[in-house]
């Protein structure tokens, strides 16, 4: 294993044949995970052409299009080099979710129906940091074009709103406490989401995006390291799906528990680990993680030191799979294997509430096979 990460090294370990799967196998599962989630049958697929330029992804369980769900198709296509479903996202989203004045101007309403029109105005800032950074990606990888298709300029402009919106007498509010550098929740409040924290972005906002944030953003970068050992638990690893800045739970409306919000967690700490190798201490944090879950056969809702919460229905047992054997990228040992093999023989999830799995599910396919990469400038 290289000292340095993927970006320093453009090397990326492909995981799944280390662990003894060819690659024959591993890129036909890579593959027809994308035909069946993009082009498959109605009750697989989550994306929707519409009309000869756009396109929208549906969060199946809740019948609407969210910013999560239009940012991470965004960097599905770009992984895959799939230009036009890229382009057909975006021009959906800045068509049908984007602000273009108001108290959000800039931002992007995070859920819409189906037709466009939206169920709320307010945006979700894990919408704006992977639009940003797959706009980044698409501009290095494919070159910019006219607008909205001018990607770089697109993806700074949303840089330079999340960091400075409500400055010099603006409205609104910015997606960063600028004290702690850290992410909120929503722009309004002041307690975070520990699955929104993706530091590996912030480390290629500070070299691709607006210069004069340029140092904010690598001191972001070190503030989430830093907030995610604070907020996982130090025996199991778990992460609440909402914290203070201190990294302490915020117990409202069962939010202080590990549940679906939280499996991303892991995800994160594994691709963090495999682009940049900044944070040693991430391979104790993905250990405990997957050694919490390497025996259960079944999983519910847990509070983080561990208690086992009942829940008249566990939603997203496929996405939690996935993301623990994300996990392995910074893990070693035979949890990391297992928790590999767990992932491999699980199957995509075909029912409604199939998205959020889904997602994870593919996200983790590119990561362990060494194809969630950085596309560099």
């Amino acid at each position: 294993m290289e000292n340095k990460g993927a970006f320093f090294t453009g090397k990326y370990r492909n995981l799944l044949q280390e662990y003894g799967y060819s690659g024959e196998e591993i890129n036909r599962k890579i593959r027809e995970t994308w035909e069946q989630l993009f082009f498959g049958d109605d009750q697989i697929r989550f994306y929707h052409p519409v009309g000869a330029d756009m396109g929208f992804i549906t969060d199946t369980g809740n019948n609407d299009v969210r910013t999560e769900g239009m940012s991470y198709g965004m960097m599905m296509a770009v992984q895959m080099d799939n230009q036009e479903i890229f382009d057909r996202l975006w021009k959906w989203t800045k068509t049908y979710m984007w602000h273009e004045s108001g108290v959000y101007k800039g931002y992007f309403a995070w859920s819409c129906n189906l037709d466009g029109t939206r169920r709320a105005q307010g945006p979700a800032p894990d919408g704006e940091e992977y639009f940003a950074m797959a706009l980044l990606f698409a501009a290095n990888r494919w070159g910019d074009r006219e607008a909205p298709f001018n990607y770089s300029a697109q993806a700074k402009a949303i840089l330079h709103e999340v960091v400075h919106k409500g400055e010099n007498g603006r409205p609104g509010q910015p997606m960063w406490d600028p004290e702690t550098k850290l992410i909120k929740f929503i722009p309004e409040c002041n307690f975070t989401d520990p699955s929104y924290h993706v530091p590996h972005f912030y480390e290629l906002f500070a070299r691709w995006g607006n210069p004069e944030d340029s140092a904010f953003w690598a001191a972001a970068a070190k503030a989430s390291r830093e907030f995610l050992h604070k907020t996982c638990h130090p025996v199991t690893g778990l992460a609440p799906e909402n914290a203070h800045y201190d990294g302490s739970p915020v117990h409202s409306h069962g939010h202080g528990d590990f549940y679906s919000d939280s499996y991303r967690v892991a995800l994160n700490i594994g691709l963090d680990y495999e682009w940049f190798r900044a944070d040693k201490g991430q391979k104790e944090l993905a250990n405990k993680i997957q050694t919490f879950f390497i025996d259960k056969e079944k999983f519910t809702k847990y509070t983080i030191d561990g208690k086992e919460l009942e829940e008249p229905e566990y939603l997203h047992d496929v996405g939690l799979i996935a993301t623990n054997a994300a996990a392995a990228l910074a893990s070693e040992g035979p949890v990391a294997k297992a928790s590999v093999d767990r992932f491999w023989r699980t199957p995509l999830r075909r029912d409604q509430r199939r998205y959020y799995d889904n997602c994870l599910y593919f996200f983790t396919l590119l990561a362990l096979s060494g194809n969630y990469r950085i596309y560099g400038a």
